[in-house]
């Protein structure tokens, strides 16, 4: 197995992670047909991003899981910079193995390697086995997340 950068390539298997593992509902609906019109102009934008960071990692050629990391600036805490971990999605006929662990010890080590002070992440309060993995690897649950879907706007100008 490797981890490595993603490429255009590899968006739709990505898409196909974050979708088989979406809590109580498919992306967007999405299935192997789907427009990736959306994913791919996403990709192009965390892709161009320097502070940004999608991996997957490759086993026999295919993508068997992913993540994304997103380095924040800010000014709390002396201006520390912050590295949160997104999408972490490890296909369900490879778990158990460690390789999901081991995605969190690479993630972590690049947010050393770039100087981060701090590694977060959310996470569904669905997902409790997802809760007690992040507890095993050192994370602790010390805030409460808040989201605001915002519509689409139908106005003309």
């Amino acid at each position: 197995m490797s981890l490595r950068r993603a490429v255009r390539a590899d968006v739709a298997a990505v898409v196909d992670l974050i979708a088989a593992e979406q809590p109580g509902r498919h992306l967007d609906d999405s299935d192997a047909d789907a427009d990736l019109t959306p994913y791919l102009a996403a990709f192009e934008a965390i892709d161009t991003d320097p502070a940004q960071l999608l991996v997957v990692v490759e086993h026999d050629g295919e993508i068997v899981a992913t993540m994304q990391l997103t380095f924040i600036p800010g000014l709390a805490r002396r201006g520390a910079l912050r590295a949160q971990v997104e999408a972490v999605r490890v296909r369900h006929d490879h778990r158990g193995r460690g390789l999901g662990a081991a995605m969190m010890r690479w993630a972590i080590a690049e947010a050393r390697r770039r100087g981060c002070a701090l590694v977060q992440l959310t996470s569904d309060t669905s997902r409790t086995a997802a809760h007690r993995f992040y507890g095993r690897l050192g994370f602790t649950a010390s805030h409460t997340g808040f989201k605001l879907r915002l519509p689409e706007s139908d106005e003309d100008g």
